[in-house]
């Protein structure tokens, strides 16, 4: 099994990799994983297979989280892999330094997560953890430290994500709610905003649709 053969693996289910490494002893993976690899969403892909599934069409709660499980596991058992989720838990697994063991992921200068390909539109449904030492790819350069305009940084309408502060939830959820929320509930406007989020692929569609779970609606 080579990277490039369970990215293919990936893809076919809608998935792809966003990145990979070896654990040592202190990243908190299980005993005996010798390459830990993170699925997020195949953009544009993932929203058309993600909506014509069982999980999404039959009404019950959680859809994603419950179409996550069972393709990430049918991805996993040929590989020998253990798949390991983020809302599993307490407690839960620490994806947030995974993804910046890969040397694929950073820290934004909003704070927020930025990946090399999926800007701030990164997110991660899964990740296997693999028996295998595979070769990997060298590790990149974040992409902030390239972007001459920063539009991040001042992209939010009532400042709950700028630099230097911590995200302001209660006033992000206060102004989606609110009238002059539309543009918000259709996607985090920081989030749009970043150039390399602008050359994903996300469909507004799956952006409106994770705004209304963040609002639990």
């Amino acid at each position: 099994m080579t990277l490039t053969e369970l990215e293919a693996s990936a893809r076919r289910v809608g998935l792809a990799l966003r990145g990979a490494f070896h654990p040592g002893k202190d990243d908190a993976a299980p005993i005996g994983t010798r390459t830990l690899v993170l699925l997020g969403p195949d953009e544009p892909a993932f929203w058309r297979i993600f909506t014509s599934s069982p999980e999404y069409l039959d009404g019950a709660p959680h859809p994603l989280d419950r179409w996550s499980k069972r393709v990430v596991m049918d991805c996993a058992a040929p590989v020998g892999g253990k798949a390991l989720f983020p809302y599993d838990g307490p407690p839960y697994p620490p994806f947030l330094r995974w993804a910046a063991r890969t040397g694929d992921s950073w820290s934004s200068p909003v704070a927020l997560l930025v990946h090399k390909s999926a800007g701030l539109f990164i997110s991660f449904r899964a990740a296997l953890a693999l028996p295998d030492r595979l070769d990997l790819d060298p590790p990149s350069r974040s992409p902030c430290l390239t972007c001459e305009t920063r539009p991040c940084e001042t992209a939010c309408p009532v400042g709950a994500l700028a630099p230097d502060q911590a995200y302001d939830v209660p006033a992000c959820m206060a102004h989606m709610r609110s009238e002059d929320g539309v543009a918000c509930r259709e996607g985090c406007m920081v989030r749009r905003a970043c150039p390399v989020s602008q050359r994903f692929g996300r469909l507004s569609e799956q952006s409106a649709f994770h705004m209304r779970a963040f609002l639990g609606e």
